[in-house]
């Protein structure tokens, strides 16, 4: 088991959109182990690569007992919407209302490379979007309205976690460190 420290709001890792991922290899998979093991450990719904300081186009989701990861997702949404609480391995104890599309297909690839397409509703469509998100260094507060935000800013300011110093990131053994150039 390979848990790790998920970073917290106010982390510069969860505002910068990560890389696509070009190098499918031992390195990736091990990623997303530990991605699955410390969301499964937290426990969470989702958990992108971001999370752990990685800054590579990779998340894993356990919704309705389905387990699985996503690679280089691009995603289809409905026009349909829906509004539910949500919140965040990153931002402990914060939840609020957040609007989403009600559904969602999302294109990419597995851990080994291979086309994968997944498909979802409702509590897998949101955790979907809320993980690419992460991907593009959006956070679930930039979704919520401005009278949310605020009261959402205000816990995160009283919570017990804020300002901790986030945790140090080992160094890819790879030159580039699972990015392309």
């Amino acid at each position: 088991m390979s848990i790790q420290d998920i970073r917290l709001f106010g982390d510069p890792v969860l505002r910068t959109p990560a890389a696509p991922v070009v190098d499918f290899d031992r390195e990736l998979r091990q990623l997303v182990r530990d991605l699955t093991d410390t969301m499964m450990d937290a426990p969470g719904a989702g958990l992108a690569a971001p999370q752990l300081g990685v800054g590579l186009r990779v998340f894993t989701y356990h919704v309705d007992g389905q387990l699985g990861h996503l690679v280089n997702p691009t995603l289809e949404l409905s026009e349909e919407k829906q509004l539910g609480e949500e919140g965040c391995l990153s931002f402990p104890g914060i939840y609020a209302e957040t609007p989403r599309a009600l559904r969602v297909v999302a294109h990419g690839q597995d851990e080994h490379g291979e086309p994968l397409i997944l498909e979802g509703s409702e509590l897998l469509a949101r955790c979907i979007q809320h993980e690419t998100d992460h991907l593009d260094g959006i956070l679930f507060i930039d979704r919520m309205d401005r009278e949310q935000r605020k009261h959402a800013m205000k816990a995160i300011r009283d919570a017990a976690w804020a300002g901790l110093t986030a945790p140090t990131v080992k160094v890819s053994p790879h030159p580039t460190f699972g990015k392309g150039l």
